[in-house]
């Protein structure tokens, strides 16, 4: 069978978009790689890892853990089963970040929780006298997130093994950025689109004693306060109807000025503060 029959038939199973990019995946090549030799012929051995690569689709397995990657900020990102796979949305924590940053300071900055990189890797990229702090509980994220730098070519950061700010020792930032699970371990969306099949540690902070997914981002509120020269910002990414609960834990820990901003979707989903003393 010639690519256009395959990918006929696999439109019948799966999206087009992801049957695409499932073989430009086991044939190495671009997307336009398949407009220009659709007649091309597909052996029997690629077509049955093909055929493989769909079921598992089919089973809502993401695709970025089907392909090994996924783009953020313009940033080619290998992932894994060991790291969350980046959110588009996640995009606008960059934005805001790069919107207080001065272009040729040279900034300290931490990124907590950093899984496969994305967020401090797009701040490094972006800010390149800055000098990043990139943490995580999980080696095997720290990994990834490691080789990411590495292959992208970016060297102003450092990554370090630990859970949130205990991860920084003495050191002190002028901003700290993260996006920690705030998913309710109870929540019903834990067990649809493709959730399952990501780190469960890095969707939802499990034994929440007030059962709203609070509990990393409570814990970092408060432990960054130690680690932010007076006046340092706070970014915190979190869930669509925790804004208000954010702003009051950062006003209660001492911080001023908290302001809570919406995704590409409406949604409350970022919440940035300064300590100021």
């Amino acid at each position: 069978m010639n690519i256009t029959t395959v990918i006929l038939q696999a439109t019948t199973q799966i999206e087009r978009l992801d049957a695409e990019a499932l073989l430009c995946h086991l044939l190495q090549r671009e997307r336009s790689y398949l407009r220009a030799w659709p007649e091309r012929e597909i052996d029997a051995e690629l077509n049955d890892q093909f055929q493989a690569l769909i079921t598992r689709r089919q089973q809502s397995e993401p695709l970025a853990y089907l392909i090994g990657w996924r783009e953020f900020w313009s940033l080619r990102l290998n992932v894994t089963r060991a790291t969350l796979i980046p959110r588009p949305d996640t995009e606008l924590l960059v934005e805001q970040a790069l919107a207080r940053i001065p272009p040729a300071s040279q900034w300290q900055i931490a990124d907590l929780g950093t899984g496969s990189g994305a967020i401090a890797l797009a701040i490094a990229s972006e800010r390149p006298h800055c000098q990043l702090t990139a943490t995580d509980f999980s080696a095997a994220a720290l990994a990834v997130a490691t080789d990411n730098a590495t292959q992208l070519g970016i060297h102003n950061i450092g990554f370090c093994h630990g859970s949130w700010c205990e991860a920084l020792a003495n050191n002190k930032y002028q901003m700290i950025v993260s996006n920690p699970p705030y998913i309710d371990g109870h929540d019903p969306h834990l067990q649809h689109d493709g959730l399952p099949f990501e780190p469960q540690s890095a969707l939802t902070p499990g034994d929440d004693s007030d059962g709203n997914g609070l509990a990393a981002l409570r814990l970092i509120i408060d432990q960054a306060r130690a680690h932010l020269v007076p006046p340092g910002w706070l970014l915190l990414e979190h869930g669509y109807n925790q804004g208000k609960m954010v702003r009051e834990l950062l006003q209660q820990a001492g911080y001023h000025g908290a302001i809570t901003l919406q995704d590409l979707g409406g949604q409350e989903r970022l919440t940035l503060a300064q300590l100021t003393v």
